[in-house]
């Protein structure tokens, strides 16, 4: 891959200028009692203001529009017993026979999904087999090792009952995943909290947090004051957690995540005049990524779709002189004339100090871990002041993390 000098700056870039000293007892281990009461730290050309959540529609521009991940996080830890007694737990990641999440989830007798096993030295070539009571049927749930790959493991699930689909399996057997940093089981509230009041479209294995402040009551004012919302759909993986372990970003290796983008959308961004602002890192990896995914179509209009993807390192490999009208009007004309009303692919990119922001002007998120990839994208939207931000979070009794406080971050 050839460089410029900008870009090789942007490869070198040391994991450590992300560090920051974050206290355990800084970490949220429990959401607030109300959604919408957590702390708001509003970031604005540089000018920080303490606040609180549900009044962020007084801070957001006339004319705004909010876009939404509508993800749902699913039960996708299952624990399994050998006939020895020795525990083996599968954490569901995404699928693979069929690839289709939606389609996954509606299987009635087999599917396959990628995986991360817990204590595999344990796990040979036998069956694995989880009895279950669902609707009134019993049911044996097995589990079969197929292969490894990359560190991950493909396992084919499988069942005796037509009547029940492997959403339903999961539901009843799953143990919903709240992240590791949280030291702690899933209880029963989280099975509530750690979803967004709007989440639709099962598929995550972490929640888009910056989502969870949102009540009815702050829908309700947004409304009010004719602010816009909108949704995509990114399902989040484990890899939202991975920190940046590398000496250098650029020798960091992206996850992938699949998005989901409906035509309505498309044609809203193409329309709307005032303010997009993304509600959370994953809605602004979709964002972008849908931008990228449009200039691919602007120089192969004909691209199969398993061509779509988008590479860790797209944007930086050369300078697009492709419009985000272009771009979008692309994605459209590929949609009709494929005739479909959505539109999916796998994005790996990475947004990092020196990217230029092609669609989002504004985003709510929460306090991020060091050393994340997450962290490096609100670096790549408000420079080294994320120091400044953060200092100031810390200095002033703000709550880290997933079930943490939010921030409201605003140029011009």
């Amino acid at each position: 891959m050839s460089t410029t000098n900008s870009e090789t700056t942007i490869f070198n870039l040391s994991a450590q200028a992300l560090n920051y000293e974050l206290p355990d007892e800084r970490i949220a281990k429990y959401p607030l009692a109300k959604r919408d009461r957590s702390k708001l730290l509003v970031w604005r050309n540089g000018q920080i203001a303490d606040s609180q959540f549900h009044v962020l529609p007084d801070y957001l521009p006339e004319g705004s529009l909010l876009v939404f991940n509508n993800t749902k996080v699913i039960r996708a830890r299952l624990l399994f017993q050998k006939a020895t007694g020795a525990n083996i737990e599968i954490f569901c990641l995404d699928p693979l026979h069929p690839a289709d999440y939606q389609i996954a989830f509606q299987q009635t007798e087999s599917c396959s999904w990628n995986c991360m096993v817990g204590n595999l030295k344990k796990w040979k070539d036998e069956v694995l087999v989880m009895p279950l009571n669902v609707a009134g049927k019993q049911i044996d749930f097995k589990a079969e090792k197929i292969a490894r790959i990359d560190g991950s493991v493909q396992v084919k699930f499988s069942w005796d009952c037509r009547e029940v689909d492997f959403s339903s399996l999961i539901e009843a057997a799953g143990i919903l995943p709240i992240p590791p940093y949280l030291h702690r089981e899933t209880e029963e509230s989280d099975l509530e909290r750690y979803q967004t009041i709007y989440s639709k479209i099962k598929g995550s294995v972490a929640a888009p947090t910056a989502g969870l402040h949102f009540t009815d009551a702050v829908f309700s004012s947004l409304n009010e004051k004719q602010i816009d919302c909108a949704e995509v759909t990114l399902h989040v993986g484990a890899g939202t957690f991975k920190p940046v372990k590398a000496d250098t970003i650029g020798e960091h290796e992206m996850h992938a995540e699949q998005l989901v983008v409906r035509r309505d959308l498309v044609e809203k961004l193409l329309s709307h005049q005032g303010r997009l602002i993304a509600v959370g890192t994953t809605s602004i990896r979709t964002l972008e990524s849908l931008y990228w995914l449009g200039v691919k179509l602007v120089h192969k209009p004909d691209s199969a779709l398993n061509e779509l993807d988008i590479e860790q390192w797209l944007p930086y490999e050369n300078e697009q002189q492709v419009s985000k009208e272009e771009s979008l009007q692309a994605i459209l004309n590929y949609m009709e004339k494929h005739q479909s009303q959505t539109i999916g692919a796998h994005t790996k990119i990475i947004i990092v100090p020196g990217y230029r922001f092609r669609i989002v002007e504004g985003m709510i998120t929460n306090f991020h871990q060091p050393q994340s990839t997450l962290l490096l994208l609100i670096s790549a939207f408000i420079g080294d002041d994320w120091k400044r931000v953060y200092e100031h979070a810390l200095a002033n009794d703000y709550r880290f993390l997933s079930y943490g406080d939010s921030n409201l971050y605003l140029k011009k």
